[in-house]
């Protein structure tokens, strides 16, 4: 059975295009008769903020989304919020550091950038250069890799190769993580797991078969592969949707005007309306059509989505808060 996700950070509003992203995660899973997880990805606990995880999870029941399994409906899997799962994530490092490819790294992110191996920085940071990729974690030492605070960061010995896969959307893709981004991080100084690690980890645990998520993590998936092959976890198919962009190109967000589901409630746009809006954007609905998720399950397929990126423009966004969708 397909097993779907959504994963959303306790940081802030959800906004149109974390919306639509989780209504396609959604009808992904729903269409295939699969199972639908809610898991809240809180390991930024600089950026959490109090009472945000129960508002998001109310905003996206209000929409018309449910979920089988979450931090609210408990689970087969639990815990569902990450901050929770931190032993989870210790075994994987101690796995990691048993074959050689743990180590410790003191550089912090102005060293990296200054080193003269160092490539102009691209989307997440200059490539890393190496500079302590020999310093190896004993695994016999449990305190190097037990959570806590720490003077350095764990990363991951990455070799060169290109890791291709077949997106569900995107098509056949193909990273190198050595030349693109280098040996990457798994481990914080704060103590708390990396995304790249936590994602991997928790997916394999829930039994996510199916990963559906927007395209700005289209290049974490050669790594995210990576890591389940070097600790021997299942490696999910993934789905990488496109993103919902500004009229000045760059992502939808609180800039362009009211584009939260929270605001749009509190303003008495009917659910129907925004997800009828939503799924007109990605070709699952017509323009100005009023209809909830349920009503769409049967339209959703995978070859309907495009590959480009939605350009929303403020006359979209005044027909929404209005009477009218987008067109």
């Amino acid at each position: 059975m397909i097993r779907g996700r959504f994963a959303p950070s306790p940081t802030g509003a959800l906004h149109l295009g974390n919306a639509r992203t989780a209504l396609l995660a959604w009808l992904h899973a729903r269409a295939h008769g699969g199972a639908f997880i809610m898991r809240v990805e809180d390991l930024d606990s600089g950026r959490v903020r109090a009472g945000i995880m129960e508002r998001q999870l109310d905003e996206l029941r209000w929409l018309g989304l449910d979920w089988d399994e979450g931090p609210d409906v408990g689970g087969p899997h639990a815990p569902y919020i990450q901050s929770q799962r931190q032993e989870r994530y210790d075994a994987a490092l101690r796995r990691l550091a048993e074959r050689g490819l743990l180590f410790e790294c003191t550089c912090s992110r102005k060293d990296i950038a200054q080193a003269a191996s160092a490539p102009h920085e691209g989307e997440e940071g200059p490539r890393y250069p190496g500079s302590c990729r020999d310093r190896l974690v004993d695994p016999s030492v449990p305190s190097l890799m037990a959570h806590g605070r720490a003077d350095f960061a764990l990363r991951v010995r990455v070799e060169p190769g290109a890791i291709c896969f077949a997106d569900g959307v995107m098509g056949d893709c193909c990273f190198d993580p050595a030349a693109e981004t280098g040996d990457f991080v798994v481990r914080r100084k704060d103590g708390a797991a990396a995304y790249q690690l936590a994602v991997v980890v928790d997916d394999a645990a829930m039994g996510v078969t199916h990963v559906v998520r927007g395209a700005d993590l289209l290049s974490s998936t050669a790594r995210q592969i990576l890591l389940c092959r070097a600790l021997e976890l299942p490696v999910p198919a993934f789905v990488h949707v496109p993103l919902m962009l500004g009229a000045d190109g760059e992502r939808l967000a609180k800039r362009h005007g009211a584009v939260s589901l929270g605001e749009l409630r509190e303003a008495g746009v009917p659910p129907e309306r925004v997800s009828g809006w939503l799924a007109a954007t990605c070709g699952l609905a017509a323009p100005g059509e009023e209809i909830a998720p349920a009503g769409l399950v049967a339209r959703f397929g995978v070859a309907r989505l495009s590959t480009a990126p939605t350009t929303v423009s403020e006359a979209h966004l005044v027909r929404l808060r209005g009477d009218g969708g987008p067109g």
